[in-house]
C-alpha cells in the first residue's frame, strides 16, 4: 500500500513528460463542430477592431471568450466568477477553452472587462452565426414560431430602491409618513405599520433601483416580489431551436413585448433565407421561404389590436382568449371582431389544439435549459445591455446543444451520465440473449408470460460489478434476493432500447 508524501516539485519539467487530461467526450465533440464552420476565425474578423495592435497588455482571444460563455451554459454556471473558477479547476474544460497547461486561467475581471470591449452588436451577429450552423443542418423551418417570456430575477435588492422624484430612499420615506400622522420618532413597528396600510407601495412609475435603473419591481412565479427583467423567446414550432431573444422591462405586458420579438424572429428569418440564396443557390431551401406566418402563443398575448397587427403582417394567430365576465362590446371594431373570431376558428381546430399542447413542450424547455438546469435564473449583470450580451450567448449554447443532439443524440454533458447507464443496460441485455441460447442452462430464456427472470439483469443486483458482465455470473446471494422480486417485462427492455437509440434527452 502506497502512503502519501510531501515530495519537492522539480525546477525543469519537459513538456512531453506532463499528465495529459482525459478530453471530456462531449466538449471534444463541440469544438470539433466549432472547428469545422471556423469559429475562431469568425469571431475574430468580428472583434479585430476592438482590440488594440500595439498598446496594452495582452487581450483575450474572442475564441476563448465566446467558450467560457458557453461554458456557462453547459456547466450551469450563473457568474462570470464561477465560470472562471471552473475553467482554471478543470482540465477538460481548459483543452476545450484552449488554455495551454502552463498559464493560468483567465481572471473573472477579465471576462467582464472583454464584455464590455465587445459590443452588443457583435454578441448579436455570434448568435445568428450559431442560428446558420442550425438552419444548414435543417433544424430551423422559420414558418411557426412560438412566443413565450419568463422573469429573470436582477442583482438588485428591494431596499435599495428609491424614488424617481426626489431620490429619497424608502426608509426615509416611510419616517416621513409616520412624522406626518403624529410619530414624532417612529420605530421599526411604527414604520411597518405605516407601511402595511398603504396601498400600491411597489408602483415602478415612483421607484427605482439607482444601481440597476432597468430592473423592475415584479411578482415572480413562485409569488414572491423582486426587482426582475422579462426574457422572451420566439421558438420555432418545428425544430424547438430558439430564433430570437429580447430582454425588456418585467413590468410590460405580453402584449407590449411580443412586437420587438416577433420583430426579431422575422429579421433572423430573413436573414437565413438571404444566407442559404447566397451559399446554395442550386439546392432545396431548408428555411421557409415565405418567412414568418403563424404564432403560437399562451392567451396573456390575447388582444383585439395585437391580433389585426399580425393580421395585417400576414400572420396567423394561434392564441387562446381570455375568459371575459361579460359580453365584449364590438361598437366601432368590427375588424377586431372578425379577427378575434377568424382566431377562435382556427384554435377550435385540429391543428390549433395540436400547436397549443407543442407550444407547453417547446417553448417551456427553452426556459427549462437556459434559466433552471442553464443557471440564467437569477442575473448577476446589471443593465439590459450587459445581460442581453450574456443571454445571447447562453440562449445560442442551447442551441448548439440541439445541434449536437441531432447528430450524436447528446446535448450536454451531463447527458452522457444517463448514456452510460443506458449502455450498461444494454449490455446487460445483450448477455441475457446470448444466456438464453445456452441450453445447458435450464432457467434461462423467456418465460411463456414474454418475462424475464431476473437473475440476468445483472444491472437491478445491489452486489453488481461490471466485470460480471464479462463472466456472465452473478453473485447466488444476489440471485436468491432477486428471484423473489418481481421479473423484468420485455417491453421494459424494448422501451429502454428504443430510448438509447433515439438519445437521452438533457
Amino acid at each position: 500500500m502506497g502512503t502519501r508524501r510531501e515530495h519537492q516539485e522539480e525546477l525543469w519539467i519537459p513538456s512531453c513528460t506532463l499528465a495529459r487530461p482525459a478530453s471530456h467526450p462531449f466538449y471534444e465533440r463541440l469544438n470539433q463542430l466549432l472547428a469545422k464552420h471556423d469559429f475562431d476565425r469568425f469571431v475574430e474578423e468580428k472583434c479585430q477592431r476592438f482590440y488594440a495592435a500595439t498598446m496594452g497588455r495582452p487581450g483575450l482571444a474572442p475564441g476563448i471568450y465566446f467558450r467560457l460563455l458557453l461554458i456557462g451554459y453547459f456547466e450551469g454556471i450563473d457568474s462570470e466568477r464561477g465560470i472562471a473558477w471552473r475553467a482554471g479547476d478543470s482540465l477538460s474544460i481548459r483543452e476545450f477553452v484552449g488554455i495551454p497547461l502552463n498559464e493560468g486561467a483567465p481572471d473573472h475581471t477579465t471576462i467582464s472587462r472583454t464584455r464590455r470591449l465587445i459590443d452588443l452588436e457583435t454578441h448579436r451577429q455570434v448568435f445568428a452565426w450559431v442560428l446558420g450552423m442550425l438552419a444548414d443542418a435543417g433544424l430551423v423551418k422559420g414558418k411557426r414560431m412560438g412566443i413565450d417570456a419568463t422573469t429573470l430575477e436582477a442583482n438588485a435588492a428591494l431596499r435599495s430602491i428609491v424614488r424617481r422624484d426626489n431620490g429619497e430612499s424608502y426608509e426615509e420615506f416611510l419616517k416621513g409618513l409616520a412624522q406626518q400622522s403624529g410619530i414624532a420618532t417612529p420605530t421599526r413597528e411604527d414604520l411597518a405599520r405605516v407601511d402595511r396600510k398603504r396601498k400600491k407601495k411597489g408602483s415602478n412609475q415612483e421607484w427605482v433601483n439607482p444601481h440597476d435603473p432597468d430592473a423592475r419591481i415584479t411578482k415572480m412565479k413562485d409569488g414572491s416580489t423582486h426587482l426582475a427583467h422579462k426574457a422572451e423567446h420566439a421558438v420555432d414550432m418545428d425544430t424547438g431551436a430558439v430564433v430570437a431573444v429580447t430582454l425588456q422591462e418585467a413590468d410590460l405586458g405580453d402584449t407590449t413585448t411580443v412586437k420587438e420579438t416577433l420583430a426579431e424572429a422575422g429579421t433572423a428569418v430573413a436573414e437565413l433565407i438571404e444566407r442559404e440564396a447566397d451559399t446554395r443557390p442550386a439546392e432545396k431551401p431548408q428555411v421557409h421561404l415565405g418567412g414568418v406566418e403563424e404564432v403560437v402563443a399562451d392567451k396573456g398575448y390575447h388582444s383585439g389590436p395585437v391580433l389585426k397587427e399580425m393580421q395585417a403582417l400576414g400572420v396567423r394567430t394561434y392564441i387562446p382568449e381570455k375568459k371575459q365576465a361579460g359580453k365584449r362590446h364590438w361598437v366601432g371594431k368590427e375588424e377586431e371582431r372578425e379577427v378575434v373570431n377568424a382566431n377562435r376558428q382556427r384554435l377550435q381546430r385540429p391543428k390549433g389544439k395540436r400547436l397549443l399542447r407543442k407550444r407547453g413542450e417547446l417553448i417551456e424547455r427553452t426556459f427549462a435549459h437556459c434559466y433552471d438546469t442553464g443557471g440564467m435564473r437569477r442575473t448577476h449583470l446589471r443593465k439590459h445591455n450587459n445581460i442581453l450580451k450574456r443571454l445571447l450567448v447562453h440562449v445560442a449554447g442551447m442551441n448548439l446543444g440541439l445541434l449536437l443532439r441531432s447528430v450524436y443524440g447528446i446535448g450536454t454533458p451531463r447527458g452522457l451520465q444517463g448514456l452510460s447507464y443506458s449502455l450498461d443496460f444494454l449490455v446487460a441485455v445483450v448477455a441475457l440473449a446470448v444466456s438464453s441460447e445456452n441450453s445447458q442452462i435450464p432457467e434461462s430464456g423467456v418465460t411463456e408470460d414474454h418475462l424475464v427472470a431476473p437473475k440476468y439483469h445483472l444491472l437491478l443486483c445491489p452486489h453488481f460489478r461490471r466485470s460480471e458482465i464479462q463472466k456472465q455470473t452473478s453473485n447466488p446471494d444476489c440471485y436468491a434476493r432477486t428471484n423473489r422480486t418481481s421479473p423484468i417485462s420485455m417491453e421494459t427492455i424494448r422501451i429502454s432500447i428504443s430510448g438509447l437509440r433515439s438519445g437521452p434527452r438533457a
